[in-house]
């Protein structure tokens, strides 16, 4: 999503890099460039305005520290006033009844159904029971793709049959079901409509009442620029909103809508979605956030994301078998597949600190790269796995045929396997020697 902002200020540090001191000509400068490239990454004027103002004063007055290089005191600052406008501090969504609904509203094809079910898997690793309530009576198959949703999360889900239009009876049957169930949380999947239509806006404004939900998410579709700003204000000023969910943050926009929504609505950001899985949601940490567009990583959110996938148990047993030079290619695809399991590579690589300058510019990640290695693998008997000295030219090109890839493919794994084993070795003797000399 940020990937031109990045570049854009990534460029405006780089033409500072080499002074020696940062006078107030070329803080102008500087800050005539990020408001450029703000402008095209198609955020609020009025947002830009009052950003670059604040940026300009804070550089130009008594902030400026001798310790810093011209570029570190522009990193510093930006950073600082970027985190702000996102929200400053990081507003954690924290069910606190004991029995809660949560209602999600938004436009049209913003992605409220999908995030309820994302919400539910959120919830449900959290210890809580929710259940999927199925409001949107007007969007065909609406219910249908809600009831898919939640067999994928295996969360109990409330839905009407064709025809039904009585959203209040709906409500009934969810809660209901809930009771039924023991189900703690209620997700209300509302219809999608726009929020200069007086009349769906009153049906929703009725719904919330009978409702009386402890949270009200907007979904924001992350690509729809400064008219989002537009729509959580309508939204806002209609429902009395507790929370926005920025939708696909993984497209290719400029990120305006991001930029802006949290400080011209003044409604705290509180979930970011950033892939299809419904695993690709996560709490909106603003200062994180601002870190990643100046290209400074997110390692934090790396780290959590690491927690998420690894397994303790199983993470000993291949310290032990790396321990004892036995781990084999069965091994390197159990963790292949865990380190899938933390998303889009691209994404994982922008977390690391510094990444995006190592990469040259336009550079991407290939992640079918990752496919292709799991898919040779599985193309391979469990023996062969075990004993890669077994894979004679005929076995290779068996392999190669079954997994789709070439005789040289299944060759440079097997090199890069064998340069990895190697230095596994290495490190073993390495932990060995450091053992024997220890006095304890």
């Amino acid at each position: 999503m940020f990937t031109s902002l990045t570049e854009k200020f990534e460029r405006v540090f780089a033409a500072i890099r080499s002074r020696g001191k940062l006078g107030e000509n070329d803080v102008r400068e500087t800050v005539r460039e990020v408001r450029r490239a703000l402008l095209e990454a198609d955020v609020n004027f009025r947002v830009v305005k009052d950003f670059v103002a604040r940026v300009e004063a804070r550089l130009i007055g008594d902030e400026v520290h001798k310790s810093f290089t011209p570029e570190q005191q522009i990193i510093r600052v930006v950073n600082e006033e970027l985190a702000q406008l996102l929200g400053g501090t990081a507003v954690p969504f924290h069910l606190k009844q004991a029995t809660s609904t949560v209602m999600v509203v938004g436009l049209q094809g913003s992605g409220k159904t999908t995030f309820s079910a994302k919400l539910a898997a959120t919830l449900r690793k959290r210890g809580r029971k929710p259940i999927l309530v199925g409001l949107d009576v007007y969007r065909p198959a609406a219910m249908d793709q809600l009831e898919i949703l939640a067999k994928q999360i295996a969360v109990p889900v409330s839905r009407g049959s064709v025809g039904e239009t009585d959203v209040a009876a709906l409500l009934q049957r969810g809660r209901d079901a809930a009771r039924d169930r023991l189900c703690d949380t209620l997700i209300l999947d509302t219809a999608g409509r726009l929020h200069v239509d007086d009349e769906m806006m009153n049906e929703l404004v009725r719904l919330r009442d009978l409702a009386k939900p402890e949270e009200i998410l907007l979904v924001v579709d992350s690509m729809t620029g400064q008219e989002a700003v537009n729509v959580a204000s309508a939204f806002h000023e209609r429902l009395s909103l507790t929370g926005i969910v920025l939708s696909k943050l993984d497209g290719d926009a400029r990120g305006g809508a991001a930029l802006s929504v949290r400080s011209v609505v003044g409604v705290p950001i509180k979930f970011a979605s950033v892939g299809e899985k419904l695993s690709d949601v996560e709490p909106f940490y603003p200062e994180r956030m601002a870190g990643r567009i100046l290209g400074m990583g997110d390692v934090l959110s790396l780290i959590e994301k690491t927690q998420e996938t690894i397994d303790v148990e199983a993470a000993e047993q291949l310290e032990r078998r790396v321990r004892s030079q036995a781990f084999d290619l069965s091994d390197f695809l159990g963790e292949l597949r865990r380190f899938k399991k933390m998303g889009p590579l691209e994404d994982v690589m922008k977390m690391i600190p510094g990444m995006s300058k190592a990469l040259p510019a336009g550079a991407t990640v290939d992640g079918k790269q990752l496919s292709r290695v799991e898919a040779i693998i599985c193309s391979m008997t469990p023996e062969e796995r075990a004993r890669p000295q077994l894979l004679n030219g005929s076995r290779r090109k068996r392999i190669a045929r079954g997994s789709g890839t070439t005789v040289q493919d299944v060759n440079q794994l097997l090199r890069q396997f064998e340069q990895m084993k190697k230095m596994m070795k290495t490190m073993g003797r390495m932990q060995k020697i450091k053992r024997k000399r220890l006095p304890f």
